[in-house]
């Protein structure tokens, strides 16, 4: 191994803590985190909402609940590309 991959694999290994490594994934894409804190709060709310759902039948509050959750997921995901794309092509390089 070169010199430089060894000081990159030990940056690494330094960095392992769960909380550590989801601040870096913050930093480095931040709709990742805010999908997942979108899903959980949409998956919260669907099991709040589960009590109060009337008439409807368990199995389609279910898979409202899903879709709903899955498309807070992709659409913050699919933001974070759009994102990242602007800011590597769009945006004059800094040099």
């Amino acid at each position: 191994m070169s010199p430089s991959q060894e000081s990159v694999l030990s940056d690494y290994e330094a960095d392992t803590s769960q909380t550590s490594k989801l601040i870096r994934k913050f930093k480095e894409t931040p709709f990742v985190p805010i999908g997942m804190a979108g899903f959980a709060a949409v998956v919260g709310y669907g099991l709040y909402k589960l009590k109060h759902r009337g008439d409807m039948k368990m199995s389609l509050h279910l898979i409202h609940m899903r879709v709903a959750a899955q498309g807070f997921a992709v659409g913050a995901l699919t933001c974070g590309v759009l994102y990242s794309m602007v800011r590597d092509y769009m945006e004059k390089p800094k040099e």
